[in-house]
């Protein structure tokens, strides 16, 4: 078994404050959703996502690999949606097992209530924040780590390269939180 590759005092810096910004940005999006429509962010990025697909409707396991959840996560955040009237979920035709979520008139009058606030709350608190250049470079690092973490694990190792390596060493270096 090799050393782990501790945090540099950059690499440190850089991982708290992805931490903190996203932690506080993501209670931000939650309470303005929250206040504007009781919806939940994982219930916003779920209308979204059905909004943009094609007859506004998706397999739920596509929609899971989407918003980045598990199936029984979708299937709860589904069932809370459907309970609001705001998504449907029917059979995929020609296939029985199949069960695509659909998006209501209410789910879509809903998020074109609720998207201005949303989008100013992330304006406000990265977007504009933001140089040009600076979001190209959060986008080219953010979509470096979502292919490494979309990737298979490794067959011969069971592993997948995001999780076989520990980012901060204890005592010697500030562990990451």
């Amino acid at each position: 078994m090799t050393d782990p590759r501790w945090l540099d005092a950059t690499e440190m810096a850089a991982w708290r404050a992805f931490l903190s910004a996203s932690h506080l940005l993501e209670r931000r999006i939650e309470e303005q959703l929250k206040a504007a429509a009781g919806l939940t962010h994982p219930q916003y990025e779920i209308l979204v996502r059905l909004a943009e697909a094609p007859g506004r409707r998706m397999r739920m396991t596509e929609l899971a690999r989407g918003v980045v959840v598990s199936k029984s996560a979708l299937t709860y955040q589904i069932t809370q949606l459907e309970k609001a009237g705001l998504v449907e979920r029917t059979t995929y035709p020609g296939d029985e097992r199949g069960v695509l979520a659909v998006l209501t008139e209410a789910g879509l009058s809903c998020l074109e209530r609720v998207a201005p606030g949303h989008l100013e709350v992330v304006r406000a608190f990265l977007i504009d924040r933001l140089s040009r250049t600076e979001l190209r470079a959060m986008t080219t690092a953010m979509q470096k780590a979502e292919a490494v973490l979309r990737a298979p694990a490794d067959p011969t190792t069971r592993t997948n390269p995001a999780t076989s390596t520990n980012p901060a060493k204890p005592t010697t270096q500030v562990a990451p939180t």
